[in-house]
């Protein structure tokens, strides 16, 4: 499957940001999704996860409260709502798929998008 990670750029302390990501190449419902994100210097980190379903998502105690993800099967497309955004949210951006799964781990994804980067000014 192929990802295509949009929506990134440059806002403002406390603003709000969405970030999309569509799908082509196979059947996406057959696949978890998730967001990570990877900082200046930093490894990549989890930020949120949604399953095949949209019915159960999770998220890094980081973000919980101020970001929200969630899927639309039939738009092959995954999002992320990104509210209260604060400097240590800049990063790249990326969403990756699990094939039938369900995951926090970097290491389980089988496909990644390009990333996408988001840049919060204080």
């Amino acid at each position: 499957v192929q990802l295509q990670a949009s929506g990134g750029g440059l806002v403002q302390v406390g603003g709000s940001l969405r970030l999309s990501c569509t799908a082509s190449g196979r059947t996406f419902s057959n696949y978890g999704m998730g967001w990570f994100r990877q900082a200046p210097g930093k490894e990549r980190e989890f930020v949120a996860r949604v399953d095949r379903s949209g019915a159960r998502t999770d998220y890094e105690i980081f973000v919980k409260g101020r970001f929200t993800i969630a899927r639309e099967n039939a738009k092959n497309t995954v999002y992320l709502q990104m509210n209260a955004l604060k400097p240590e949210d800049t990063a790249v951006y990326y969403c990756a798929a699990v094939s039938y799964g369900y995951s926090f781990r970097e290491l389980d994804y089988d496909y990644w998008g390009q990333g996408t980067l988001v840049t919060v000014s204080s």
